[in-house]
């Protein structure tokens, strides 16, 4: 051996023991927990259990669970032989002889795709450590973060050998590893792609859904059939080569036709689903912020028991109310819409989300011009689309399906307990699957149910709620000639009203003249007293309610009226605890926000808000939903029937419902149909309808709002209404009906706080 030889033998010895030596130090620092702590024991059998997360209401009633994705778990005694052999064969053929880790099949790999440069030598895992990899997270550690989370995986392999054996191994697999489809676990695939469930997975079934594991999005048989045909041959080939498939079968099978049977679209995501996906956000928010043994709390995993405000029952027949109604509303909308509706073809607005469409956009950069684009998106399809009440099955076109959204009105619906706020109700819209967005986060103009806080704000100032004044209509020449008038103005011009009159009649030129009397400043301070925080416009138009306020702030600020004064601020979440039952943490209502009203005042109020429900705007609980709780309302409607409101009071319940459409564009084509009264209204109506015929609603449906008291009954004590002294010698009478029009219309400035 020459002297160079033994040079480059011992450069090479020295490398090569200087790697050994790296790799061992590197794969101890992991063992220790340089690169973050090795998952114990407690910690696999925790997320190995997947114990979901259960949400209960404010009776102890189970409202949902939290679990992870789309995930259906099965046990093993369900899962066919096929289906775990073709696991084996594709995934981890040396499955039951290794202990979590195989190291010849991972040297395979390192000489393979190191020295060989063969991109094909796959990734070496075995399942134990595929389990790993799905239970716990990877973290970032820049280039070292592969290094580091394959060795973290395969010292948390051997430690999931210890705990479990190969057919609880499989159990687990099978139940958490991803699918294509976004689901997880065989169940969940089985059902989606197949419409049936593991057991009944025929083997080229099976074969094809094993395939998918490889690369999920790749071999997706519903958007790459050919692709994923392809690689189920592959796995059925694997289960021939390891004797898990005889030749006069495999034949057979390989030739079986490529075929899905997809089940409908599941969109029982059960009740409050808005509500749901807030909470969760919340309890993630909280479990990244609480710990145990030194580990987060998983949402998914730790069977974690959450009580909430919520009331089942009542969340359910709220959910029934607002069906049936919105059905008979998105009828009435559309057929008013016969002609110039924003979703033709040539309607700007129509055009604009056309436009929009990721799938135009692309075509768009490929240099597709508008005509050939409006082409492709025309060409028609089976899918599922889904309406308030049910899903059907149609032949529709991208332009079809989007017309179909664009025409879809919605609503935001909440309940509260006024004495604490306690959330009873929460609908943040409806058909959650199309439409995730949550009307609790949304603000809307709330037009004339801002007027008793107007009202309210008068009376604390001291205008006598008997103090009559004119319904004539008032052009404010220092305010670019604004004109509030009243629907049906010429009723209303000879007539004088008193407080009670004009809230129930909801007059806006009486509106906005009670304001003038009161001042904006003082009506801003009273809404803030009642916790409106949202930004309010110090203008007169104010007292036709174009603040855009939240549904909650509405509630809370109701809450007021039958809460000795005091406004509350909307809850939903009272505890958590552990799986034990130990608890965790405590919420409950906020602290109680200071009086915003005098008794007198609120008392007033309520008085007014019967007289809108008994007489006035909301009189169509009494006549047409034939209700006979005691009830206060009022209705609200905004500028070109953009928005329809009302809000229900009541002295255990304080309901508010919105209703209207997505875009700020797309109006109500008449106040006929776009009111408070017609399009808002009979949510709370046929709710109250469905709780009055269940006793366990007693409590709220029979209380009645305690006696007024009697300085307020005489300080109230008179007509709503009163013919205005002219021509007829000091005889004022309601009754009398004016022949001939004869009032101008008078003209003057506003005046701002006096």
């Amino acid at each position: 051996m020459t002297e160079k030889t033994k040079k480059i033998l011992k450069y090479t010895l020295l490398t090569f023991s200087a790697l050994i030596g790296v790799l061992l130090l590197f794969t101890s620092s992991v063992y220790l927990g340089a690169w973050g702590k090795i998952p114990n024991d407690l910690a696999i059998k925790r997320l190995a259990k997947f114990t979901p997360s259960e949400v209960y209401d404010r009776n102890g009633k189970l409202i949902t669970t939290f679990t992870q994705y789309n995930r259906k778990p099965i046990s093993f005694k369900d899962i066919p032989p096929h289906v775990i052999n073709a696991l084996i064969a594709t995934e981890d053929v040396r499955f039951l002889k290794h202990s979590g880790v195989d190291y010849k099949s991972l040297g395979r790999v390192l000489i393979k795709s190191i020295l060989l440069s063969n991109d094909r030598a796959g990734g070496g895992s075995t399942l134990s450590q595929q389990i790993a990899k799905n239970l716990f997270n990877r973290e970032d550690y820049g280039m070292l973060s592969i290094p580091v989370a394959k060795t973290k995986e395969m010292f948390t392999a051997r430690r999931i050998e210890d705990l479990y054996t190969k057919d609880e191994l499989l159990e687990l697999y099978l139940n958490i590893v991803p699918f294509a489809g976004n689901t997880y676990g065989i169940e969940s695939a089985s059902q989606k792609f197949f419409n049936k469930s593991t057991g009944e997975l025929t083997i080229a079934e099976a074969a094809t859904l094993i395939g998918t594991l490889k690369a999920t999005s790749y071999y997706n048989p519903e958007v790459h059939p050919k692709r994923s045909k392809k690689r189920r041959n592959v796995v059925l080939s694997q289960m021939k080569k390891y004797g898990f498939l005889e030749d006069e079968l495999y034949e057979c099978t390989v030739e079986e036709k490529f075929h899905l049977q997809f089940g409908l679209k599941d969109n029982k995501v059960g009740v409050a689903p808005h509500f749901l996906s807030k909470l969760e956000r919340r309890l993630l928010d909280w479990c990244r912020l609480n710990s145990v043994n030194g580990r987060d709390y998983d949402l998914y995993a730790s069977g974690l028991k959450v009580y909430t405000t919520i009331d089942l029952k009542m969340q359910q027949l709220a959910e029934e109310a607002a069906k049936e109604h919105m059905k008979v509303l998105q009828g009435q909308f559309e057929k008013e819409y016969a002609w110039g509706a924003p979703w033709r073809d040539q309607d700007p607005i129509f055009k604009s989300y056309v436009t929009a469409l990721p799938k135009y956009i692309s075509l768009r950069k490929k240099g597709l011009g508008h005509k050939d684009i409006l082409d492709t998106l025309s060409r028609k399809r089976t899918m599922i689309i889904s309406t308030y009440d049910k899903e059907q099955e149609v032949n529709y076109s991208t332009i079809d399906s989007l017309r179909h959204q664009l025409k879809q009105l919605n609503l935001g619906t909440l309940a509260i307990n006024p004495s604490n706020g306690a959330i009873n109700v929460w609908l943040g819209g409806l058909n959650y699957d199309s439409f995730k967005y949550d009307h609790m986060d949304g603000k809307r103009q709330v037009g004339s149910t801002f007027k008793p806080i107007v009202y309210a704000a008068a009376l604390e100032r001291g205008v006598d709620p008997c103090e009559y004044i004119s319904g004539k209509e008032v052009i404010y020449e220092n305010l670019d000639n604004w004109s509030p008038s009243n629907g049906n103005q010429s009723k209303h011009d000879s007539l004088q009203y008193s407080m009670t009159g004009a809230l129930t009649n909801s007059l806006n030129a009486i509106s906005v003249k009670i304001l003038e009397r009161t001042g904006i400043d003082r009506v801003v301070s009273l809404a803030r007293a009642l916790n409106i925080n949202s930004e309010l416009p110090k203008v007169p138009s104010i007292a036709l309610g174009t603040a855009e306020l939240t549904i909650t702030e509405m509630a809370g600020a109701y809450a007021a009226f039958v809460n000795m004064g005091k406004p509350v601020e909307p809850y939903y979440l009272e505890r958590i605890e552990n799986a034990e039952g130990y608890m965790m943490q405590r919420f409950g209502p906020k602290e109680g926000k200071d009086k915003a009203l005098r008794a007198d005042t609120r008392e007033a109020m309520v008085h007014m808000l019967k007289s809108v429900a008994n007489y006035g705007t909301g009189s169509r609980l009494r006549y047409k939903y034939r209700l006979d709780n005691d009830i206060g309302g009022k209705t609200g409607t905004t500028q070109d029937n953009k928005d329809a409101w009302f809000v229900g009071v009541m002295p255990e319940l304080v309901t508010v419902t919105w209703v209207g459409h997505d875009d700020h564009r797309i109006g109500f084509r008449s106040t006929r149909v776009g009111q408070g009264a017609n399009a808002a209204l009979p949510v709370t109506a046929l709710l109250l309808q469905k709780m009055n015929k269940d006793t366990l609603f007693n409590k709220i449906t029979k209380a009645r709002f305690p006696q007024i008291n009697e300085r307020v009954i005489a300080k109230l004590d008179c007509p709503n209404s009163i013919l205005e002294e002219r021509k007829f010698g000091g005889f004022w009478s309601f009754l009398f009906k004016r022949e001939k029009d004869t009032i101008e219309v008078e003209r003057r400035d506003y005046i701002y706080d006096m």
